[in-house]
């Protein structure tokens, strides 16, 4: 079969952001992270007879770590941030208007 032109889009630039592999691997790191923590809580729970104590610092642990590291990625993969000029919120200079009369 030959490849169909229309309404194909052109391959994800830097300027688009992520691309959907790197957000569905973040989304499988988040699971995995949460799980082993969790886990690792409710073992120290049951060794120790801590019951709430040992989940909820896994969890806390857990989610804080993968969040820092969740940030960190995404903002090293070049997706845009508020107020720069790299936003699409911000126009470019070329698109400013002058500001003489």
């Amino acid at each position: 079969m030959a490849a169909e032109s229309g309404g194909s889009r052109p391959p994800a630039s830097r300027e688009d952001g992520p691309s959907p592999w790197v957000l569905a691997g973040l989304g499988l790191q988040w699971f995995v992270a949460m799980l082993v923590f969790v886990y690792a809580g409710n073992w120290v729970d049951r060794t120790f007879g801590s019951a709430p104590l040992g989940l909820l610092v896994g969890l806390f642990v857990g989610g804080g770590g993968v969040f820092y590291v969740t940030v960190r990625r995404l903002l090293a993969s070049g997706a845009p941030r508020a107020g720069t000029p790299e936003s699409p919120s911000t126009p470019r200079r070329s698109e400013q208007k002058p500001d003489g009369g």
